[in-house]
């Protein structure tokens, strides 16, 4: 039995190889490539179902992105160590593969497809999601699965104003961007990125350099399937046939049905109607003229309906582009009544309440200490996080029941999006030494929860007096194309949404872009749409922002009364050991009397963290205390603990919490200018005397000085007193 071919190939992106295999691993599959880029190595598999499940009206695709610890050398955290649900991480890559490719199946596909990228090895300099979207393309292009056209992937990052595809670890890190675009030969599919508030021309120029590569990709993907054809290695496409309801009942219902309903939607764009009131009105329509229908077709129930939505659809798309009318009446640059609040839960350290149109956005904000950051357990280099926001979209905002369960992929990624959008602006752990979370709750959606979250969360930050550089907002934008003309709207509706081709949020300050993303049903989008959306969405932030602005100008300059006050101060490493003590004893004392949560860095930085700013204080004092250094020649006013024959000890730095302070001797021939015959002729237990310290001896022991403390008395005479001579103990006898 001769071995089976395997096809490899290579294609340079970012100026480094990246190299496609297949035939050799995970030949059941659909299709199956095994994508190297450096040393990161994705296993990327497409699977379709031959049946279609009994009664699924939607296309199933999942995007499974599956991250394993030993890509990196390491063993999971946890007491079952191994992988257990997906990161947040692997969340948010699965879908950056799933958006650019779902609009390109056939719409009528119910056929049930599978993609799961198992990320192998990963390699800090060579992004693995990237390395799985290229994947999951070549992957879907070899198989039987119908997609229409191949897709490309990369990131593009800005180092000192250059354009770099793929930015590596170092680049990363000086980057004020991180833009992923994927498309096809033709158009821009789908946009995703983080900015450092960068102009909207310059994101503009960003696109259209990536876009560049993502058209060599699409090429070489396409010669990889050519290639893997020949040598037996993919499949021929699937014949997708869709049966097409009986011509004469769709006529009749189109004759029936479009003037009603264009009557109905004009109604509601003239009287304005409410979400709720105009899906009331509409759907009680298309249920009488489905009974109208239905005694002549009993069984075609689904493709009567199916009819009158896309009646619906086409009636406000043509609206939309030949009139510019909108649903709710408004202007096609026209955003939805906002109303702003601040301060409105009593006990959160901050919190914004953010109302446009039926979107309802109220967010809160939690301070605490750096100790609270997120641990990370994944692939990537970063292993915590101190600014984290989250979002909810519970069943109730859109007037629906629901088992309420773990956060979806929809709730981890606007989680995401905001947070992304926000944490260009959090101020660094140096200024402000505060672990950050905010959550934010979908208590009405009509459109754009997302872009609420930011503008709620901002208001939240302001209110919380946590000094951002800068005010963030975002809108969502939304595009109409039909044929070649086209118009864009800025802050869609949930209807506009749904009916519509494009889902493109921005958010940013004035000075420019922080977040950016982008959905699209269609294949594809040209840049100078970008370019309008881009525009109308600054405008639309700019009005949103001024809403925001009026009603909390800048950061409170106080924080919550509710939250803790963090004292940050730095110790030695060394002494770290005598704050914390044997087995925490010291530490967890001085938690004990002063009430104060206390972290403390490997490199000796501490921070003190209390609600009442007097605790937090007496604890910094009783660490500096325990940490103070002791100089030779500084001066202290001690009190005497202990006399013996050759001296006293005094104490110069109190002890604390019954624990022991800093003490050292006086020698008998340090107690004053002149002969000492004994000791309690100077000094008593008690007394309190100023000393010098002289230093340490060879067993590191502080040394003191009452006699240098102080001037010599007027007339001394004696040799021994006499500054700069020893002093010579002489024998007594007395």
């Amino acid at each position: 039995m001769s071995a089976s071919p395997v096809l490899t190939k290579e294609i340079i992106i970012g100026g480094r190889p990246m190299v496609l295999e297949t035939g050799r691993l995970a030949k059941q599959a659909g299709g199956a490539v095994f994508v190297r880029y450096g040393d990161t190595a994705v296993l990327v598999t497409a699977t379709m179902a031959s049946n279609i499940r009994a009664g699924i009206d939607f296309f199933p695709l999942t995007v499974d992105y599956e991250e394993r610890f030993y890509a990196v050398g390491k063993i999971p955290g946890g007491f079952i160590k191994r992988e257990a649900r997906p990161s947040e991480k692997a969340i948010l890559s699965g879908r950056l593969i799933d958006r650019p490719i779902r609009p390109l199946f056939p719409k009528e596909m119910r056929n049930e497809v599978q993609v799961i990228a198992t990320v192998m090895s990963v390699d800090q300099d060579h992004a693995p999601e990237i390395a799985a979207m290229v994947g999951a393309s070549a992957a879907l292009h070899i198989s039987e699965i119908p997609l229409q056209y191949p897709i490309g992937g990369v990131i593009v990052g800005r180092v000192d104003g250059q354009f770099v595809i793929n930015p590596n670890l170092a680049q990363t890190e000086k980057s004020d961007m991180h833009l992923v675009v994927a498309g096809t030969k033709e158009a821009v599919m789908m946009v995703e990125a983080g900015a450092k508030e960068v102009p909207e021309q310059v994101i503009l120029e960003a696109i259209a350099y990536g876009h560049v590569v993502v058209k060599e990709i699409v090429e070489f993907i396409e010669e990889y399937r050519e290639e893997a054809l020949r040598l037996g290695l993919a499949r021929e496409k699937m014949l997708f046939e869709v049966p097409l309801p009986d011509p004469a009942m769709l006529e009749a219902i189109t004759a029936v049905a479009t003037g009603k309903i264009d009557a109905a939607l004009r109604r509601c764009t003239l009287e304005r109607l409410s979400k709720h009131d105009r899906d009331n009105y509409l759907d009680s329509l298309k249920d009488e003229i489905v009974e109208q229908f239905l005694e002549q077709y009993p069984e075609e129930e689904s493709a009567i309906r199916q009819q009158l939505n896309a009646i619906e659809k086409n009636l406000v798309r043509q609206m939309i582009v030949q009139e510019g009318l909108r649903i709710d009446g408004r202007s096609l640059n026209e955003v939805r009544p906002i109303t702003v609040e601040v301060g409105v839960l009593p006990r959160p350290h901050g919190s914004g309440l953010f109302t446009r149109g039926q979107t309802q956005i109220l967010s809160a904000v939690t301070l605490g200490t750096i100790s609270e950051e997120q641990i990370l357990d994944g692939l990537g280099v970063e292993e915590s996080k101190r600014f984290m926001h989250h979002y909810n979209f519970p069943p109730f905002s859109v007037g629906e029941t629901r088992p309420i369960r773990s956060p979806g992929r929809r709730e981890i990624g606007h989680g995401a999006l905001a947070e992304r959008a926000l944490s260009a602006v959090i101020p660094g752990e140096e200024a402000f030494p505060y672990t950050i979370r905010i959550v934010s709750e979908a208590l009405e959606s009509n459109g754009s929860t997302s872009m609420g979250s930011v503008c709620g969360s901002c208001l939240a930050l302001m209110d919380a007096g946590v000094p951002i550089s800068a005010p963030v907002a975002g809108v969502a934008m939304g595009l109409i194309k039909e044929n070649e003309q086209y118009k864009v709207l800025t802050d869609i509706q949930g209807y506009e949404d749904h009916l519509g081709d494009m889902d493109f949020k921005v958010a940013g300050t004035k000075k420019g872009i922080t977040a950016l993303q982008m959905d699209i049903k269609i294949p594809g989008i040209a840049l100078e749409v970008f370019e309008q959306a881009l525009a109308q969405a600054h405008e639309g932030r700019m009005l949103i922002m001024k809403k925001m602005l009026d009603v909390i100008p800048s950061p409170r300059p106080e924080l919550s009364p509710h939250a803790p006050r963090i004292i940050h101060t730095t110790i030695d490493p060394d002494k770290i050991r005598d704050v914390i003590g044997p087995g925490g004893k010291i530490i967890k004392k001085i938690v004990e009397e002063t009430g104060a949560d206390i972290d403390i860095e490997d490199d000796g930085r501490v921070f003190i963290a209390a609600v009442d700013q007097e605790k937090g204080k007496r604890a910094l004092e009783i660490i500096e205390t325990l940490t103070k250094e002791v100089q030779a020649g500084e001066l202290y006013n001690g009190k005497v603990v202990k006399i013996t024959d050759f001296g006293c000890f005094v104490e110069i730095i109190p002890g604390v919490m019954g624990l022991s302070g800093k003490e050292g001797l006086v020698h008998i021939s340090q107690l004053a200018h002149h002969r000492v015959n004994k000791v309690e002729d100077v000094v008593k237990e008690g007394d309190y005397i100023l000393v010098k310290v002289l230093g340490y001896d060879n067993q590191g022991r502080l040394k003191l000085s009452k006699k240098e403390a102080s001037a010599p008395p007027e007339g001394a005479t004696h040799k021994e007193d006499r500054p700069g001579r020893p002093h010579r103990r002489r024998n007594s006898t007395h």
